[in-house]
């Protein structure tokens, strides 16, 4: 499992607010070049994101499924990514004063991904997701201002 933490100077609300619309996360999840489409009742359980993922020319497109939604504090996300199988994302903003302290957690589910799961996958993902929190942290800094 792949966990990372980063205090974000904004308040829990602020950092929701762009959780909760689908069509924000190709501005912060590295990797996502478009968000196709985001079910209107995103994120409640159930709710599907379907984005188009890749590396210039290279591209595919998967979906997340949100599997657990307490909203203003807590989403947890099937990503499929067929045919490396899929991953479970779990957020979780914890208020830290007037901040938030957003807790990443990813780990493989099935496929391919959990044969390779160990340190050199781990620390690739840990990296990703890090690039992935400064970015949503800059974005919810510049709305929460």
């Amino acid at each position: 499992m792949a966990r990372n933490r980063r205090l974000i100077l904004s308040p829990p609300p602020v950092v929701w607010g762009l959780l909760a619309d689908g069509y924000r996360y190709g501005e912060w999840v590295t990797g996502t070049k478009e968000v196709i489409e985001a079910d209107p009742h995103w994120p409640a359980v159930g709710a599907a994101l379907k984005v188009r993922i890749g590396v210039g020319p290279l591209t595919r497109d998967d979906t997340s499924v949100v599997r657990i939604c307490e909203p203003g504090r807590r989403l947890e996300l099937e990503a499929k990514a067929d045919p490396f199988g899929a991953a479970r994302i779990a957020m979780n903003l914890v208020p830290w004063g007037e901040h938030t302290l957003f807790v990443l957690d990813w780990h493989p589910l099935r496929g391919p991904g959990t044969r390779m799961h160990g340190l050199p996958v781990d620390y690739l993902v840990k990296v990703r997701n890090g690039m992935m929190l400064t970015k949503l942290a800059r974005i919810a800094v510049a709305e929460g201002a």
